[in-house]
């Protein structure tokens, strides 16, 4: 199969969908990849590495595109790469369609084939490739929450972790799934205190054995997250639901609450937000300010990261990506019904119903797919 891994173009996005190691195993494989000449810059990546590792280095997107049966991205592809999207395409990357009418109105009209990375699957229940990410933006969420208490970015003066004599922040936490348990993490690390509000007494209880007395977890009744938000410094959005909209856990009447120079890091944007002020932002531009309240809501947070969050999601999406490029689509999808998941648009049709349903959009059931096979390589 010929992959192709066109430079990322959302703003402040640095990171690349296939480092040249991935590349390297999809060549012993046999099949041809084309990378866009500066792709992996931002991980610190040039052209000769990918071409020492077998790639062919194309001067454009479309030049990619064209000379590719499956497009591997990090992120949601832009209007003008939409553009370039045909019906016998496959893109797999992260698409985040609930949030997103715009592109998922794109996508139908290519006809291509669309895998998202945040709906593929695992045997237990995950989303493993949403996971790494998670990881990622979980303890970058504490280090940036810190960062906006600062008083120079219009925060409260708060150090986290206090000093002898003074209190340590309050850092509150909702959601206590891969971004509330690495939030957590950090959190601890810099000694604020700590509370994660979930639903899931399963979750809060696994959460309490991992990190004992240092933790508080709370079932989250609207009464507790309005108490405990209104107390924090910091609260980190860390809500989702897989393929749907994030849940509004916080109002407006609850962020005025807030005491003026505080803090909320909403990881969930990607799927629409936590907090109803919440809309998103860029590494360009990262925070503004609501009723005396500071909101960072940048979209790509691990992007700022880029080395690392590429290398670990290359570790996570390589299996999948060999599947898809040593099979084709059909077979892949009818082999891995957890692969098969990450199907949000086929054939013009949106086949995910949390997806559907976000949108307000029809739900076409998923059939069994019809062939995309690899083309030669030449």
């Amino acid at each position: 199969m010929r992959v192709g891994i066109p430079k990322e173009i959302k703003t402040h996005e640095y990171r690349v969908g296939l480092p040249p190691a991935g590349v390297r195993e999809l060549i012993a494989h046999g099949h041809a990849v084309v990378v866009q000449a500066g792709a992996g810059l931002g991980i610190g990546a040039d052209d000769r590495a990918y071409a020492e590792a077998g790639a062919r280095v194309a001067p454009s997107a479309a030049e990619v595109f064209d000379g590719a049966d499956l497009i591997v991205k990090v992120k949601e592809p832009q209007p003008g790469e939409c553009a370039l999207l045909r019906r016998d395409h496959v893109l797999f990357t992260y698409l985040h369609l609930a949030a997103d009418p715009e592109q998922a109105r794109l996508l139908l009209r290519s006809g291509c084939a669309a895998l998202a990375y945040e709906t593929v699957t695992d045997a237990q229940g995950g989303l493993p490739l949403l996971a790494p990410m998670s990881v990622v933006a979980g303890r970058m969420a504490v280090q940036v929450g810190a960062h906006c208490l600062e008083k120079e970015q219009g925060g409260r003066g708060v150090l986290l972790g206090g000093v002898p004599g003074v209190a340590p922040g309050e850092v509150v936490i909702l959601g206590g799934g891969v971004v509330g348990g690495n939030a957590a993490r950090m959190a601890l690390g810099l000694e604020a205190r700590v509370t994660v509000l979930d639903r899931s007494l399963a979750v809060l209880g696994r959460l309490d054995a991992l990190f004992g007395s240092r933790l508080t977890t709370v079932f989250a009744t609207r009464e507790d997250i309005e108490r405990r938000v209104a107390e924090a410094d910091l609260v980190i959005g860390a809500a989702l639901v897989a393929g749907a909209a994030a849940p509004k856990l916080v109002s407006r009447e609850m962020i005025r609450r807030m005491r003026p120079g505080s803090v909320v890091v909403d990881v969930s944007i990607d799927q629409g937000g936590c907090f109803e002020t919440s809309h998103p932002t860029t590494h360009a531009d990262p925070t503004y300010v609501v009723d005396g309240v500071v909101h960072y809501c940048v979209g790509n947070m691990p992007g700022a990261v880029a080395r690392t969050s590429s290398q670990a999601l290359s570790n996570a999406t390589l299996p999948f990506i060999l599947a898809l490029a040593d099979k084709g689509l059909e077979r892949a999808a009818r082999d891995d019904p957890h692969l098969s998941a990450g199907l949000n648009i086929r054939d013009g049709a949106i086949i995910h119903p949390a997806v559907a349903e976000a949108l307000g959009a029809a739900f076409t059931p998923p059939a069994r797919p019809s062939p995309v096979r690899p083309s030669p390589v030449r």
